[in-house]
Parts: structure tokens; C-alpha cells; sequence
């Protein structure tokens, strides 16, 4: 029997990934599956299902029964779906709290950007590629406590960016922290995993989830680049913003945190 789009559709507005919800799907129908089996009834590729139902166990939603072959069982419906609520109500009241600490930041620039002669005398306007890619090493190369990533397509190349692999390795050896989340269309990408892997053995920590709203890097709470599409634009081309204001970063910061908490690892492209 086919999986029902709007109940797959419905999980992902809970909170699931496609493939979750797929397989948790296909876990309900029968007692317990095999890894391949679900892989199978779900239609979900066989290298990605073990982390989907490692995913659905750290979650609660299934039950790993080990054996001499481990099989998978659905938790009843209506435990998952309560679980899922609560998680997205724990997701609410994390952005609730983002937002007023965002408004209480922003409010005060807003306010003395009124009289401000030249508000955008911090912020940098960039068109050109080759300017973006510049300045996007120059953060990099500068960034002395922390580094976070917002990465979705289209990514950058891989081999362009040994620079920004040393910046990590020189930012982690002066004990700061590299971060990064990455959309799910990284994982059907043989060439971004590499790149993420490299990334990682730099110690760089990443993480992965379905969507993102844009690029974004944020460098010791001060600095931030940030692509600006233009939603009406036919072409792919993308304008930058380089702002260097600390207030700003920080509120960018928070939002970043506060998708990292809801991002997932990928078994094999763990955190350091």
C-alpha cells in the first residue's frame, strides 16, 4: 500500500524529515520491520534508513528490539504524535525566547538609527562574486573565538575553500569553535560530503536539517555575511550583505543557536 502524502506531509509539519516520516509510516503498518524491510515499504534508500530509525529512536518514536537481525517497531500513534507536539511546543517557546531578546536588541539600533547621519555606514554591499568570495575568506581569516555557518545550495566548491579549512584548524587550535548547519540536499551531494568531512577533520562541528532561509556567516559575535537573493529576480544572482556591527551579529548568533538545537547529526559525519 502506498504511503498517504498528507500524513507524510503532516509529520513533516511536525517536525519529521521526509524520510522519517515515511518510514515511521511504514513502521505502523506491521509489528516490526527489519532495517531493509522498512528501507523497502518506505521507499527510502537503503544507506540512509539506519539513521533515519536511529533518528526515530532518539526521538521516541520507535523502538530498536535487538537480535540476532534487530528489528524496528512503531511507539503507538498517539504517543508519538503527543511527543512530536511537545517538541514542537519546546521549539515555540525557544523561538519565543529568541524573539523578545531579539527585540530587545534590535529596538535600541532601530531607535538610534533615527538620528544616525549614515545608518548604513557599517554595512558593506557586495554583487560581485569574486568580491563576496573575498570577503567571505577575509571573515574567515579574521574570526579569533567562533565561526558559524548557515550553508544550503547552491553550495560553495569544494576545492575553493582549503583557505577557510585552515582558518577552522587555526580557529580550533586557539580553542574557538567552529559550527555549521547544512540543508539535507548536502547529503545527496558526494562532493559537498567531502567537503564536510574535510571540514570536520579540521574540527569543524556540523549539522544537518531540511531547510534553511539563507547563507549566513557569523564571526565572534561581530561580523556577518549574508546573501540577499532577490525573490523576483529570473537570474540566480545574489547580492551580499557584509555587516560589521556587534549588536547585530549578536541577535544573528542567537538565531543561529537556536536552529543548531534542532538540527541533527548524520552518523559518520559526527560532531568533534
Amino acid at each position: 500500500m502506498e504511503l498517504d502524502d498528507s500524513a507524510v506531509n503532516n509529520l513533516v509539519g511536525l517536525g519529521l524529515s521526509r524520510y522519517e516520516a515515511r518510514v515511521y509510516l511504514a513502521l505502523v503498518r506491521r509489528d516490526s520491520y527489519t532495517a531493509a524491510q522498512a528501507a523497502r515499504a518506505a521507499d527510502v534508500p537503503r544507506q540512509r534508513v539506519y539513521d533515519v530509525l536511529d533518528a526515530l529512536v532518539r526521538r521516541n518514536l520507535a523502538v530498536l528490539r535487538p537480535g540476532r537481525v534487530a528489528t524496528f517497531s512503531a511507539v503507538a500513534p498517539e504517543l508519538a504524535l503527543a511527543r512530536l507536539m511537545a517538541l514542537q511546543r519546546e521549539s515555540m517557546e525557544r523561538m519565543d525566547r529568541a524573539s523578545v531578546a531579539l527585540a530587545a536588541a534590535l529596538t535600541p539600533l532601530w531607535a538610534a538609527g533615527q538620528t544616525h547621519t549614515d545608518p548604513l555606514d557599517y554595512i558593506e554591499v557586495l554583487r560581485d562574486p569574486k568580491a563576496i568570495a573575498e570577503r567571505f575568506a577575509s571573515i574567515q581569516e579574521q574570526a579569533s573565538q567562533e565561526l558559524l555557518s548557515f550553508c544550503k545550495p547552491p553550495f560553495v566548491a569544494p576545492a575553493a575553500n582549503d583557505e577557510g579549512i585552515e582558518a577552522v584548524r587555526r580557529l580550533r587550535r586557539a580553542g574557538g569553535r567552529a559550527r555549521a548547519v547544512y540543508t539535507h540536499e548536502a547529503l545527496g551531494d558526494a562532493e559537498v560530503l567531502e567537503n564536510v568531512n574535510r571540514f570536520g577533520a579540521a574540527g569543524e562541528e556540523a549539522r544537518f536539517i531540511p531547510e534553511l532561509p539563507l547563507k549566513l556567516i557569523v564571526a565572534d559575535a561581530s561580523m556577518v555575511l549574508c546573501d540577499m537573493p532577490d525573490p523576483m529576480a529570473e537570474t540566480r544572482a545574489t547580492t551580499a550583505l557584509f555587516i560589521e556591527h556587534p549588536a547585530l551579529a549578536a541577535c544573528l548568533r542567537m538565531s543561529f543557536l537556536t536552529v543548531w538545537d534542532q538540527a541533527e547529526t548524520v552518523a559518520g559525519l559526527s560532531e568533534s
